[in-house]
């Protein structure tokens, strides 16, 4: 059953992330792969699609030479088809490709429209073996302004640096976009993801949304933290992903972003208002 549409004169917006298992190396699958979630979240009146880092790739790459023949531009035809399919729409996409700089690869992503591409993020934090494919970007992240309010992006490890949500914020952001790959690793027992922990951590500090596209599947032996979840001003989870009859995963929430605007603690406390920001740059003293 589809779901009833968001009224877009009261502020609602659909979000939508889906938990996709790309294949490693091959980029004709992991194009259609991304081109049907984005084709079913449109059945489902979404406004804004998250789908996860290095999707039309995978992630786990043997060498560079590899990862280089799963490179596309954003010129590639591939962003074509998707503008082509959200014609006539006002959704909003943000999905994470193996870029190809020319010389160089960046792990990036795109958040796209129907006017086409609108940005190219190039994540700045590598983690492990990115380094030994990718180049860092050199360029701090975007925040574009969409029919459903102004999107930040940052992808994976960018969230781990208080620092980069913090920027997004003080820049308008409503709703920071993480397309991610979260490698799964130990936790005790009853605890949630150390991830899901610093995301909640930042979109509590910086009073955003924070929208996290994780992966699911085995890649050569790489099992994902499968941590998809949407994440609202407060820093609590609003939803994460479960299965549907077709056996993907996603996570589907209605928003309103516009309240993140809204930095108020309390009749006295601003969250960004109250930052003291003469003392930051100050030394420390030693004592």
């Amino acid at each position: 059953m589809t779901a009833p549409a968001p009224n877009p004169d009261s502020g609602v917006a659909r979000v939508v992330c889906e938990q996709l298992a790309p294949r490693v190396g091959d980029l004709a699958h992991n194009k259609e792969l991304a081109v049907d979630a984005v084709r079913r979240a449109l059945s489902e009146r979404a406004d804004i699609v998250v789908l996860p880092e290095l999707v039309t790739s995978g992630y786990v790459f043997a060498d560079t030479d590899e990862a280089r023949r799963t490179a596309i531009t954003p010129d590639d035809a591939f962003f074509t088809d998707l503008t082509r399919l959200l014609s006539g729409t006002r959704t909003v996409v943000v999905l994470g490709f193996c870029e190809d700089g020319g010389s160089t690869l960046y792990n990036s992503a795109a958040v796209l429209d129907a006017d086409g591409v609108r940005a190219v993020y190039r994540k700045t934090h590598l983690w492990d073996r990115e380094t030994l494919f990718f180049t860092p970007g050199e360029r701090m992240a975007p925040v574009v302004t969409t029919a459903h309010g102004r999107i930040g992006v940052l992808i994976c490890y960018d969230l781990e640096f208080p620092e980069m949500p913090r920027r997004l914020a003080t820049a308008g952001a409503d709703l920071i976009a993480v397309p991610t790959n979260w490698p799964l690793e130990e936790r005790p027992v009853g605890e949630r993801p150390a991830e899901i922990v610093q995301a909640q951590a930042a979109a509590r500090a910086n009073g955003v949304y924070i929208a996290c596209a994780d992966r699911g599947g085995t890649e050569r032996g790489q099992a994902w933290t499968q941590g998809t979840a949407v994440i609202n001003q407060y820093g609590w989870i609003t939803a994460t992903a479960t299965a549907t009859a077709a056996t993907r995963h996603r996570a589907v929430t209605d928003v309103f972003l516009h309240l993140s605007r809204d930095k108020s603690l309390s009749p006295h406390n601003d969250l960004l208002r109250d930052r003291r920001t003469d003392l930051y740059a100050q030394e420390s003293p030693q004592l």
